[in-house]
């Protein structure tokens, strides 16, 4: 087989290892959930009460467990974050809990031309090659066409995660932010057939391109100096003429 072209870390993650939580279990991950949601800095807005905690597949890296959720609060924001965990070994209980929370008034509801109700959240790095470094990113939500029955995550084109709905919920554990490639999470069928397609960054590309257009203006702007033999460290009077013979 030919050598890879574009090294970048595939499948990282494992896939989900248990059902969606219930019983005692599931009222330990609300708790920790629910405190970490008690401390949100919502800088005096008053974001209501949560309900119904949804809970997404659980996925496992970097020796961790990950088991994200959603709610819609009783004044229409929607609370999404995770509950982290070491996972239970020979003869232990799972330990070292920890959650993150986080709250936003962009909800499915109010967004009606949305295919899929993505989460996400940066939960490690992955270095590259020359220094470039992916951003290991959770990604959770839900379908919001119908037929749906894998969920994948690409970057440029390639497949580096995916999950099979379960109850309609997915959860992924993917590399984003990339040489500058950046995450689709897509939506396929049971026979393969692309349903739906949503970048991370939706409603961000105008800034993605402002500012890859601003690196690559810099970019160009340093091949020409380099290319006249200036430098921003010399000053103008001294530099000399390209091409100019001096004795």
């Amino acid at each position: 087989m030919a050598p890879e072209q574009r090294i970048v870390p595939r499948f990282a993650a494992e896939p989900p290892q248990e059902e969606l939580p219930y019983g005692r279990w599931e009222q330990r991950l609300r708790q920790e959930f629910l405190s970490a949601a008690l401390r949100i800095d919502t800088d005096g807005e008053d974001i209501g009460e949560p309900g119904e905690l949804l809970w997404h597949p659980d996925r496992s890296w970097h020796g961790y467990t990950y088991v994200p959720a959603t709610t819609i609060t009783s004044e229409g924001y929607e609370l999404f974050g995770y509950v982290r965990f070491l996972p239970a070994g020979e003869d232990e209980e799972p330990r070292e809990f920890s959650a993150h929370v986080d709250f936003t008034d962009e909800t499915a509801e109010r967004n009606p031309d949305w295919t899929l109700d993505l989460c996400d959240e940066a939960i490690g790095s992955w270095r590259g090659e020359s220094g470039a470094v992916a951003a290991m990113t959770l990604v959770w939500g839900r379908p919001l066409v119908a037929g749906g029955a894998v969920v994948t995550g690409e970057l440029a084109g390639l497949v580096v995660d995916q999950c099979a709905l379960l109850e309609e919920r997915f959860t992924l554990i993917a590399p984003d932010d990339y040489r500058h490639d950046l995450l689709d999470v897509c939506l396929y069928d049971a026979k393969g057939k692309e349903l739906a397609r949503e970048s991370l960054y939706a409603g961000d590309e105008d800034d993605v391109e402002d500012v890859d257009e601003q690196e690559d203006e810099d970019s160009e702007a340093e091949d020409y100096s380099e290319a006249d033999g200036y430098s921003e460290d010399e000053d103008e009077d001294d530099v000399e003429p390209a091409g100019d013979e001096r004795d």
